[in-house]
């Protein structure tokens, strides 16, 4: 008999979340902030129970998320960046996403990434509430549902 596990996107416990997010595009971010915020609450979350870091730009995202590692049930990383005319965003984009990465897997939590790696800020826009949806909510449904994972897969 096969055995199936997955995560359903309740918040059924009193659950702390914290957020990440870059002020660096912050046009772009604080779309990203409340497409979370807002996904969190409606998914019976408490506005009371998330911490917002804000964060000078997505390179230092991680550091905070790290930080909060200890005192929340999942974090939630959120930041834009867009290609310039240079390759500077490359390196920050592959830097970010492997230490998130790296992040939640050496973490006991889920941390979910939220970053925007764009070409330009009609891109990121159309990510940020825009034609494309919200990634903000992405990340933050990712994190309820992999609390509900992790929950499940202690039990079993």
């Amino acid at each position: 008999m096969t055995t199936e596990i997955s995560g359903d996107l309740l918040i059924k416990d009193d659950l702390r979340f914290g957020i990440v997010v870059s002020r660096f595009n912050e046009l772009v971010t604080e779309r990203l902030l409340s497409g979370a915020i807002d996904t969190i609450v409606r998914h019976g979350g408490s506005a009371d129970s998330i911490t917002v870091v804000r964060v000078p730009g997505a390179f230092e995202i991680p550091m905070a998320a790290k930080a909060l590692v200890g005192t929340c049930s999942a974090v939630v990383c959120l930041g834009a960046v867009i290609q310039g005319q240079t390759t500077h965003h490359d390196y920050i984009n592959h830097s970010v996403a492997n230490a998130i990465m790296e992040l939640s897997q050496s973490s006991s939590i889920p941390v979910t990434f939220g970053v925007l790696t764009c070409q330009t800020m009609e891109q990121a826009l159309d990510r940020a509430g825009g034609k494309v949806g919200n990634k903000g909510h992405e990340a933050a449904l990712a994190a309820i549902e992999m609390i509900n994972v992790l929950k499940q897969l202690s039990n079993s």
